[in-house]
């Protein structure tokens, strides 16, 4: 009975840990889209 419950913890920890490093990708991908217009609006008001 133990065991089973140290594997259902097991995996509630690691689908927990999946979906917050799948959120963190999309985090980043955003970010990195929000300076690269910035980049390019600095660019056009510099030219």
């Amino acid at each position: 009975m133990k065991a089973k419950k140290f594997w259902c913890r097991a995996a509630l920890i690691a689908i927990a840990g999946a979906l917050l490093g799948l959120a963190g990708c999309n985090t980043m991908a955003g970010f990195g889209q929000d300076m690269s217009e910035a980049g390019h609006a600095i660019k056009k008001a510099a030219e």
